[in-house]
């Protein structure tokens, strides 16, 4: 089996995100192979902010090959020795036997307060061109009291909804989740933002729904897990220049 994961840089001054890099995974074996490669949107990072290439891997064009997971990506996640790693799988609405490093990062996205880089899965279509994917809601912080109480009262299994917001303070372009009583309870992760818009206006078939709720003590950043699934209509996720390879 093999999965792949982009990881994207925020530029501090500009608060400006870039993908960066591809790492693709052969993990279902057991000799399992894992290659990260920089892509097109680290020159446009770099020649836009001056993104340089990171200690591990100091060069943009070369392609990186490792048995075990990079310490970059394993850094993470959770080790399997920590107390509440347990709590940390349910969190992610995962069993015991889905703990693989490359399957959390999928949902939670390795976000660390001590660095600028955020990881997040590739979207995959089926033959029949359907998808799914997972993410947690973002911004619940941002949204406004009627919302936070709307919030509270979410449950597993409840039916959400999207909706282009193209004036977001701070992204410009954004996708909003909205409940189906229109409470705007949070945002759709910046990474699905623009297949999600060009998707949308060729009438993309979804749904949407809450797959957990977390209570505390569990951060806002994963508050709320939830699921989309639908069909892409006539575009390919994630194909656009800023995801090409540098090495191929």
């Amino acid at each position: 089996m093999s999965k792949t994961l982009f990881l994207a840089w925020q530029d501090t001054p500009t608060r400006e995100w870039f993908p960066v890099g591809r790492l693709d995974a052969r993990v279902a074996s057991k000799s399992p192979l894992y290659r990260f490669r920089y892509v097109q949107g680290a020159m446009t990072a770099h020649n836009k902010v001056g993104f340089e290439p990171l200690y591990d891997f100091p060069n943009f064009h070369e392609s990186y090959s490792s048995s075990v997971l990079f310490p970059l990506f394993q850094n993470r996640v959770i080790g399997r020795e920590r107390k509440d790693f347990r709590q940390y799988l349910e969190f992610l609405d995962l069993a015991a036997s889905q703990g693989d490093p490359m399957e959390m990062l999928s949902i939670d996205g390795g976000y660390r307060a001590t660095d600028n880089f955020e990881v997040f899965p590739k979207i995959e279509q089926r033959e029949d061109g359907r998808f799914s994917c997972r993410f947690f809601l973002h911004g619940c912080h941002h949204t406004n009291s009627d919302a936070k109480s709307r919030l509270d009262s979410l449950k597993p299994g409840e039916k959400l909804y999207i909706s282009v917001e193209l004036t977001n303070p701070a992204t410009g372009l954004a996708v909003q989740i909205m409940t189906e009583d229109y409470h705007m309870v949070g945002w759709a992760p910046r990474y699905l933002v623009s297949d999600l818009v060009r998707a949308i206006a060729k009438g993309m078939d979804y749904t949407a729904t809450v797959v957990r709720i977390n209570p505390q003590p569990a951060p806002s950043k994963q508050r709320v897990l939830v699921e989309m699934q639908g069909r892409w209509p006539d575009i390919e996720p994630m194909e656009t220049e800023d995801f090409i390879p540098l090495s191929k």
